[in-house]
């Protein structure tokens, strides 16, 4: 038998444990053929990229739609042939059974309705973010463990094959040592909900998530933030509400110290004017750039939206590109994957931990800005997650 390393040793028992763990999950469905059932809350426009998706999959069994504008949760379920749908989740819960609760709601009550989901005994995929504050999120994973449930946050941006080139390319040295890296998200800011300004939303949980996700992917858990945030426009006209003053940031700027020397930026805001515009087509520049002592790389397209990584090297200097497929990986996959995780006993590379950290990062920030002072960060998750 060849000898392991000790990090090697500590790779595979970490993963070996995860198994044991959905082993013992009660209702977990390994390697069965069944359907996992799956309840959607939240039927605005997310949910239109969702549904379809969670549609196709053949592991998932949509039963019930639920929205506080009752309409819209009829209409997704006459869309989709789903057959139950409601205007409280109260009655959601209530209504036929279903394993996986997908939460597609406003930011600001995702930690709420995640909680209320897990006491009624399902799993949940929630978006971005999965609570509002890091200890909120802290004692959800706490609940579902107790519980021997199972709960994932958005965004799946660890899932695209661009995500895992970058990281291999990284471990395997053909950067050399890295030092920094680059990351911005931007556009002129959503109409359709006051949400995203009020107390709780902001830029950061919004748009920064996605980069914060890749970069801590990427290289590693931060030790550290420091932060400024700001707000560029103090009032909006948007679609529900009117014009309403702004309370969350709509402008943030995010140091990172991932330890052994790495320092990482992520810039987001909702005043940035995109050329690309939001959805980013036809974009050829890079929104993630990762530098080494003997070559850079960088991400062609969002991290959400990806199709291609440029590397150039001392051994190559002109920069080539490398994965250029953008069909295999979409941002709404998140909640099927979690489906044929649980029917199939697959662990996902989506971990609730890291979901959480970047969740710390946010808040961190958000207090750095406050204090003009660097906040240390006191949670991890396994890494590297591509192996």
């Amino acid at each position: 038998m060849n000898p392991i390393s000790r990090h090697e040793f500590l790779q595979r028992t970490a993963m070996a444990g995860a198994g044991l763990l959905l082993a013992s999950i009660e209702g977990f469905a390994v390697a069965q053929s069944k359907k996992i059932r799956v309840g959607v809350i939240g039927c605005g426009s997310v949910s239109t990229q969702y549904l379809p998706h969670l549609s196709r999959s053949s592991h998932a069994e949509l039963v019930s739609t639920c929205d506080v504008i009752y309409e819209r949760a009829k209409q997704q379920a006459a869309t989709y042939n789903v057959p139950h749908h409601y205007p409280h989740i109260d009655a959601m819960l209530a209504g036929p059974a279903f394993d996986l609760f997908v939460n597609l709601t406003d930011m600001q009550e995702h930690g709420r309705l995640n909680r209320q989901a897990l006491l009624a005994g399902r799993h949940v995929w929630s978006e971005k973010p999965m609570a509002n504050t890091y200890s909120e999120g802290k004692a959800l994973l706490d609940l579902a463990t107790s519980r021997r449930l199972r709960i994932w946050g958005a965004p799946a941006v660890v899932n695209s094959p661009q995500f895992a080139f970058m990281s291999r390319t990284i471990r395997e040295g053909t950067l050399g040592n890295v030092s920094s890296a680059h990351a911005h998200y931007g556009h002129l800011g959503p109409t359709w909900s006051a949400f995203f300004y009020e107390k709780d939303g902001g830029s950061l949980p919004d748009l920064g998530v996605y980069n914060l996700a890749t970069l801590t992917g990427l290289l590693g858990p931060a030790t550290s933030v420091m932060a400024m945030t700001s707000i560029v426009t103090p009032e909006r006209t948007v679609d529900n509400k009117g014009t309403i003053k702004v309370e969350a940031e709509d402008n943030a700027m995010v140091l990172m110290n991932h330890g052994h020397g790495v320092l990482s930026h992520v810039q987001c805001g909702f005043n940035y004017f995109d050329p690309y515009g939001h959805e980013g087509k036809g974009q050829e520049k890079h929104t993630i750039t990762v530098w080494g002592t003997h070559g850079t790389m960088g991400l062609v397209g969002y991290d959400w939206a990806p199709f291609g990584v440029d590397v150039a090297t001392h051994a190559h200097e002109t920069p080539q590109r490398f994965v250029p497929d953008p069909r295999s990986y979409v941002w709404q996959q998140g909640a099927t994957v979690i489906a044929d995780s649980l029917a199939t006993g697959a662990e996902p590379l989506i971990a609730v931990e890291h979901a959480l950290h970047v969740l710390e990062i946010i808040e961190a920030a958000r207090e750095s800005g406050r204090s003009g002072k660097r906040v240390n960060l006191r949670s991890t998750f396994r890494w590297p997650m591509v192996m």
